[in-house]
């Protein structure tokens, strides 16, 4: 109790509390993310196993999220405790496994420091309450789910649709929009993106983008509402269209080389539920309204 009055009364406190304990939920996301693709391609592997009624192929290793310990993918070292503090195992070990010395990605120390850093940022944002947990796990799916879609170019249905119904619950709460919003924001967010592929295949005979797109956006739209769907498709896609021609400049990326959106809608709509009202408050400013 003492504690709870502590944070409630030292908003600075909070935050950083905030952060050191996101900092530690960002290196579970890295498990997340190596590991989720790894179990949907085996879970895959074995339905066409069992369509063709062939034998379950079983050369995979067996994978959770709680087990086994986690290894250095090279030497398959088991990873200890002093080997797995956020952010300063890394710094320690100069970026090298501590057994055999090869370079570990620097994915790990910028997914924790991006934990960290959103979490602190939530928890200034909304202060000390039930609220910032909710908004603490939109965060970490996101931020695990672009990652995902980043490297495979996969948005996973274990993350999308479990946001979808936590922003649905949340609005019962009156967190983020009401549940009428939230309600036609999830409807709206997945017909919108599911039209315009719809649009694009029929014209190219291509597909535009996945259907994890449809549901991440339908899950974004039960967080923050109809209202401010257009924000973050618009917002999205300029920071999209952006990336994409600097990478065809600066990097010599194939213009026909596919572009994850995942990360795009995920950034888009963590800003829009954070400083929504502010973006639309000032977009309709700059239409004269």
């Amino acid at each position: 109790m003492a504690l709870l009055e502590l944070l409630a009364g030292s908003p600075a406190l909070f935050v950083i509390l905030t952060a050191l304990f996101g900092l530690m939920i960002g290196s579970f996301l890295n498990v997340v993310i190596y590991r989720l693709p790894l179990m949907m391609q085996r879970e895959w592997r074995a339905q066409c196993a069992e369509l063709l009624d062939q034998a379950t192929p079983d050369d995979t290793p067996r994978l959770s999220l709680w087990g086994p310990r986690s290894q250095c993918p090279h030497c398959h070292h088991l990873i200890g405790a002093t080997e797995n503090i956020p952010l300063l195992s890394y710094i320690w070990q100069r970026g090298r496994c501590a057994h055999c010395g090869v370079a570990i990605g620097a994915q790990y120390p910028l997914v924790e420091a991006a934990s960290g850093l959103l979490a602190g940022v939530v928890a200034w944002k909304f202060g000390f309450g039930w609220p910032v947990l909710a908004v603490l796990l939109f965060t970490w799916t996101l931020l695990a789910a672009s990652v995902i879609d980043l490297h495979h170019q996969l948005l996973p249905d274990d993350l999308t649709l479990p946001l979808l119904w936590l922003g649905l619950l949340a609005a019962l709460f009156g967190l983020g929009t009401d549940l009428h919003s939230a309600v036609i924001g999830a409807m709206a967010g997945y017909l919108s993106l599911w039209l315009v592929y719809q649009g694009f295949r029929l014209l190219t005979g291509k597909e535009g983008m996945g259907h994890g797109d449809f549901k991440l956006l339908a899950a974004l739209g039960a967080w923050t509402g109809w209202q401010h769907l257009v924000a973050i498709v618009l917002l999205s896609s300029l920071v999209g269209a952006i990336c994409g021609v600097a990478l065809i400049l600066l990097r010599g990326r194939a213009r026909s080389a596919p572009l994850p959106f995942g990360p795009f809608l995920a950034a888009a709509g963590w800003i829009v539920l954070l400083w929504g009202e502010t973006i639309n408050h000032a977009y309709l400013h700059w239409l004269g309204f």
